[in-house]
């Protein structure tokens, strides 16, 4: 079986290609021409070339293959030219990955493209699976919980912005691809969308806590009242000074992001790591 998978060189895609790959499939990888290949360097696949807003590039990755992997971002608009360029190739078969923050209750800014890119995908006709990954972490590529162990590896202590008891639920980053693999090989998964998270929630404070062990450290926190602090960020956003961080990242710090993951692990028997496993993977790996 051939799959052709769009985002392949990103900190998840190149997890399962690789995991593809030494399950029997055949893979194409649809890339832009400045894309860094190194990560698939050593890799057996095919290349296509192309941009996911030129259809006709994206129709001729297609032909050919027997199903479509797109874990590049829905948040850019671009669903509906993956669904067209889909179908012109007769792909019927496909797995998209989107998010667990299309269910916010902020008023983020690609929140709408993402729902309606959900839509179009779920009326598509097409034999699609979504998975809505929570955060996803597991190596120096990924832009959160290695920013707070590089952090935590050299701060005595680390401000909070709020109480940290909002509930997190990071998933590692190769139980993603193994949800991939497992969503693709299990024809129960066919029109159907899933949540997949880690194994537990946690609350903000506990994730400090785990990785602060992982290092092992101890880390006093610091915990500061957050609406003031998101006044001032918006403050210096409607001012157009860039920051390290947004308001709407404070905002989603004390937001719940705790989600059940149920009707994954009955359709296709996915099992995620703890975070503790997965965290000191990710210490471990990168000393």
């Amino acid at each position: 079986m051939k799959v052709l998978v769009t985002g392949a060189t990103g900190f998840t895609g190149s997890r399962v290609v690789p995991l593809l790959l030494k399950n029997g499939y055949e893979v194409r990888c649809f890339v832009r021409e400045t894309s860094d290949r190194s990560p698939l360097s050593l890799l057996t696949v095919e290349w296509a070339t192309g941009d996911l807003s030129n259809p006709e590039a994206l129709t001729s990755a297609l032909r050919g293959v027997d199903a479509l992997v797109n874990i590049a971002s829905l948040g850019f608009g671009h669903a509906e030219t993956i669904i067209g360029s889909a179908k012109e190739a007769g792909v019927r078969r496909g797995i998209f990955i989107s998010t667990t923050a299309i269910f916010t209750q902020l008023n983020a800014g690609s929140k709408s493209i993402r729902l309606a890119a959900e839509e179009a995908i779920q009326t598509s006709g097409l034999d699609y699976t979504i998975l809505r990954p929570t955060m996803i972490y597991g190596s120096k590529r990924d832009r959160n919980m290695w920013r707070l162990i590089r952090l935590l590896r050299v701060a005595p202590f680390l401000p909070i912005f709020g109480d940290g008891e909002s509930l997190q639920q990071p998933i590692f980053v190769d139980d993603v691809a193994q949800a991939v693999l497992l969503a693709l090989q299990n024809d129960a998964t066919i029109r159907k969308s899933y949540n997949i998270a880690g194994k537990d929630p946690l609350t903000y404070n506990q994730v400090i806590d785990t990785v602060a062990s992982a290092l092992g450290k101890r880390v006093w926190k610091l915990h500061l009242p957050y609406m003031p602090i998101v006044r001032a960020l918006q403050f210096t956003e409607r001012m157009r000074l860039r920051l390290p961080i947004k308001a709407e990242q404070v905002l989603r710090l004390n937001e719940n992001k705790a989600f059940s993951y149920e009707e994954a692990e009955r359709d296709f028997g996915f099992s995620p790591r703890s975070f503790e496993e997965g965290i000191r993977t990710e210490v471990s790996n990168n000393q």
